[in-house]
């Protein structure tokens, strides 16, 4: 059991003002796998006064010092990867080889990057006769997402910490338990008091909490669409910065001349990512009308090999959803998927056989879906693949773009110059070509309703800073 009965503010593990426990519960085995508690406004309240208090001196050390506290997380992290994955594994269900690289490698990986950028990053400059400083914005109000639930969080302090911003993280509170391990580093390694708060809670409670204080100059949030409107609503009432990175409805387009079985291998990839509860999952795959019938074929095949099983085998690709919640509402998509006269080529909303325990999905393929179906249109967060037909590029492009999202999309083609090009067609803040690898130096966010403002690298850092002008003659 992880169980945690204290909060970390201003250095110190705290017990929290009020008396409630949030349980943990393990994805595969739905057992409770740890406690968490269930934190309140007091909380909130008592640790973004320890981050203001902390800011200007915090603010004022040098970017030096600042950054030997991120590289001594990115080690810290490491040092613990298999600690992490195991936690992550049971909280979310990714399978365990994933969660080594992706829930556990990737923060560290993360945090680390930081120590050269804030080397090589212009801190000044000078514009005639004005001197253009760069400041940290202050105390920063960090709310995080439960499928990434590490990375999602270094990928906002890392780079505030490097700014010389203060912070109040409230963790998801489905997947609390590595924020926990992550507070342990920071109290092992001697981050200065009230530089990096926790608070455990919900979202309508310690979440609003922390986009209303009045300590708190910046919000970052990372989580679904609705609830990104609720935070930008709530943090306008004191022209407070947010930025928001959000849902999508990712698009991949098979261009003709794709070769069939590499670029559904490419796409169910990405769409089944920890079972499919990944924001850039391309959800919709876009293949030539012509060649629709190969396709399917290529996708049931592809999809079959991801057979729900134990997380915590090395085999695994497909492990359960996060919740009985999350479950549900991904049957119910398939489900409206079958009512709205999409053509089931394989999974379905049934549990699958032999997995009695666990919130397992089948893996899902449909074909014959047109754009303005329930699960072209909304985000599903599971392992559901939508196949839709285009006539020609164009189509492709006018399908593609036609969703109020636009986080990430892919392209696959035989010629890559020319899937670049369709890429650059694309309303997105990301797409990928011909199934090209993440980059955690590149810019990741949204256009439209998918977000605002940009996280990794340099562009990370950027949205934790604010730029003043000092003329002089």
């Amino acid at each position: 059991m992880h169980d945690r009965d204290k909060l970390y503010i201003d250095g110190s593990w705290v017990p929290s003002a009020g008396k409630g426990t949030i349980d943990v519960v393990n994805a595969a085995t739905e057992e409770v796998m740890g406690r968490v508690p269930e934190g309140t406004p007091a909380d909130v309240e008592k640790a973004a006064a320890a981050a203001k208090a902390a800011s200007p001196t915090w603010a004022s050390t040098s970017v030096d010092d600042r950054v030997k506290f991120v590289q001594q997380l990115s080690e810290a992290l490491q040092a613990r990867t298999e600690e992490i994955a195991t936690i992550i594994t049971g909280e979310v269900g990714t399978p365990f080889m994933i969660s080594q690289i992706a829930q556990a490698g990737l923060p560290a990986l993360m945090a680390g990057s930081y120590v050269q950028i804030a080397q090589e990053f212009p801190w000044e400059e000078q514009i005639g006769n004005s001197t253009i400083v760069r400041e940290p914005i202050g105390v920063v109000g960090c709310i995080t997402p439960w499928n990434y639930p590490l990375h999602q969080v270094v990928a906002k302090i890392a780079p505030a910490l490097t700014a010389g911003c203060t912070i109040v993280l409230k963790p998801s509170e489905v997947a609390p338990l590595t924020a926990f391990v992550l507070a342990d580093i920071f109290d092992d390694i001697g981050l200065p008091n009230g530089v990096f708060n926790l608070v455990s809670g919900t979202g309508p409670v310690v979440g609003e909490a922390l986009v209303t204080n009045p300590d708190v100059d910046m919000v970052s949030f990372t989580g679904s669409t609705r609830a990104g409107k609720r935070v930008m609503e709530l943090a306008s009432q004191q022209v407070k910065k947010v930025a928001l990175e959000l849902g999508g409805k990712s698009p991949f387009i098979a261009l003709e001349d794709a070769p069939a079985d590499e670029a559904v291998k490419a796409g169910l990839s990405s769409c089944y990512l920890n079972g499919g509860q990944t924001c850039i999952a391309w959800t919709r795959m876009l293949v030539p009308e012509s060649r629709k019938d190969e396709f399917v074929a290529a996708a049931k095949a592809e999809a079959e090999s991801f057979q729900p099983a134990d997380p915590m085998e090395v085999t695994t690709k497909l492990g359960p959803m996060i919740s009985e919640t999350q479950r549900e509402r991904v049957r119910d998509y398939i489900k409206k998927g079958v009512d709205e006269g999409a053509t089931l080529v394989t999974g379905g909303a049934e549990a699958p056989e032999g997995l009695e325990k666990g919130f397992f999905v089948r893996p899902t393929v449909f074909a014959d879906v047109n754009n303005d179906m329930t699960i072209a249109r909304e985000e599903i967060f599971g392992p559901v693949l939508s196949i839709i037909t285009y006539k020609d590029e164009d189509d492709a492009v006018r399908i593609a773009n036609d969703t109020v999202y636009g986080l990430h999309a892919g392209v696959y083609g035989g010629d890559k110059e020319h899937a670049k090009q369709v890429g650059r067609r694309i309303e997105a803040g990301q797409v990928d070509i011909n199934g090209q690898g993440f980059n955690p130096l590149a810019p990741f966010g949204g256009y439209k309703q998918s977000g605002i403002g940009r996280e990794y690298g340099k562009y990370g850092l950027e949205e934790f800073l604010q730029v003043k002008s000092l003329q002089s003659s």
